[in-house]
């Protein structure tokens, strides 16, 4: 009885592998915990975040107090009448050092400065655009966690099929060289079989890598090792995008993808900072309290001079007449900014609607491609035994085998390729129309065994 060495092969390397392993799940909790590149968002996003505060504060009262203690040396002299005995007068320069301590306090609070006002806007559309960008990061690691898990599952079956090509036509090899040496085929036949052979072994090699690099990828991400990983189960449900209609989707995508909205805040940014700038022509009003009270002592007589407190209160109209032409320079500017963020909005917009509707089609692309797929191992594995036993009698040639066996490791290849993708298809589209949550990799980790 002939052996499917293929599919042997594949069998051996099931069966040496436990039964249990990191789901997808796990792989998330773990990048969740550990990913640096969400952490960063969520540090750009509280940083952001602060810029609220810090404008709300320019428009609240500002209380400042000092204490000064000062000491003077020599240098001219001064005369203050006698406050031991009045109607005298002293002069401080026969008293040596004069020391004094000065006390003093004010409150400002803005009446009127519109820049303040239209710069805490900016800040708050500002932390608004890093609160959608902290969306899509997470959302972004939905995909970037599945598409890493996936990538080592594709690599773990790649290699499993590189090993089997190798082993087939390690065989074949064998056999041509035996069928050689008691006269049933040429020479050539044998060196055909080798070629074959020796390009398997290499391809087994490469395969071996780039799972080591996947393994990696996931590694990145997580902080963690990479360990066994559940696999694809083979009952895979093929079913299309609901709704099955593209431009439900980019309505759904213009209306909630983290990144356009973030966009959209930008430009609501720009926008107020253009009021701000503007302002600059504005005149500016505030309220100001100020209190003082000071003190001083002389080094060589026992005298006090202890000078009353003062409370000043007052309004300042602040009117801008001219400052170079720096104002006109900033709304300008501004307005430039305004305009670059209109463009990346509209770039972004196109972006959008381009990475839906692709992942909408690739989607139901894939179903025909998994199903294709499927079928074109069962009919290659028919070919290679077919042509097996038309070698062993004479009808078909080595180069017949040897093709056969590349045809149907090419279509197991493809075949795993296309289940996992249209997964991954799934997910993007939903990353695209800014849905994606934990609950798709939920639904995503419920196929996996």
């Amino acid at each position: 009885m002939r052996l499917k060495l293929l599919t042997f092969a594949l069998a051996l390397a099931v069966m040496s592998l436990p039964s249990h392993g990191e789901d997808l799940l796990d792989a998330y909790r773990e990048a969740r915990a550990n990913d640096p590149v969400l952490s960063q968002a969520d540090a750009t996003r509280l940083s952001t975040g602060e810029g609220v505060a810090q404008a709300r504060a320019l428009l609240l009262p500002q209380i400042s107090a000092g204490l000064t203690l000062s000491q003077t040396n020599g240098g001219g002299s001064s005369t203050f009448q006698n406050p031991n005995n009045p109607g005298t007068f002293i002069s401080t320069s026969q008293f040596g050092h004069t020391r004094t301590r000065s006390l003093n306090g004010t409150i400002s609070q803005t009446i009127f400065d519109f820049s303040k006002y239209a710069n805490l806007e900016a800040a708050h559309s500002a932390a608004s655009a890093q609160d959608e960008a902290y969306e899509a990061a997470q959302q972004n690691l939905f995909v970037r966690v599945a598409t890493a898990y996936f990538g080592v599952l594709t690599s773990e079956d790649q290699l499993v099929y590189a090993k089997a090509n190798q082993d087939a036509f390690k065989q074949q090899y064998e056999q041509s060289d035996q069928r050689y040496k008691v006269g049933l085929s040429a020479i050539t036949d044998v060196y055909q079989a080798k070629a074959y052979y020796e390009a398997a072994k290499a391809q087994t090699v490469t395969a071996q890598n780039t799972l080591n690099d996947a393994r990696e990828a996931l590694t990145q991400i997580t902080g963690k090792p990479t360990g066994h990983l559940k696999k694809l189960r083979d009952d895979l449900p093929l079913q299309p995008p609901v709704p099955d209609d593209q431009d439900s989707w980019v309505r759904q995508a213009l209306k909630t993808n983290p990144n356009l909205l973030a966009q959209r805040d930008n430009v609501e940014t720009a926008e107020h900072n253009i009021t701000a700038a503007r302002a600059g022509h504005l005149p500016t009003i505030s309220a100001d309290l100020s209190y003082g009270r000071s003190a001083s002592w002389y080094q060589n007589a026992n005298i006090h001079n202890d000078r009353p407190s003062s409370t000043t209160i007052g309004i300042t109209l602040s009117v801008p007449i001219f400052s170079g032409g720096a104002t006109q320079s900033r709304v300008r500017q501004s307005i430039y900014q305004r305009d670059a963020a209109a463009d990346g909005m509209e770039a972004q917009r196109r972006q959008v609607i381009r990475d839906t509707l692709n992942y909408f089609r690739s989607v139901n692309a894939g179903i025909s491609q998994v199903e294709s797929g499927k079928s074109s191992v069962e009919a290659g594995q028919k070919a290679l035994d077919a042509t097996r036993a038309g070698f062993s009698v004479g009808t078909k040639t080595i180069t017949d085998v040897l093709l056969s066996i590349q045809t149907l490791t090419s279509s197991e290849s493809s075949y795993s390729q296309a289940r996992h993708q249209f997964i991954l298809n799934k997910l993007l589209l939903e990353q695209a129309a800014g849905t994606a949550g934990i609950k798709d990799l939920e639904a995503i980790n419920a196929l996996l065994q």
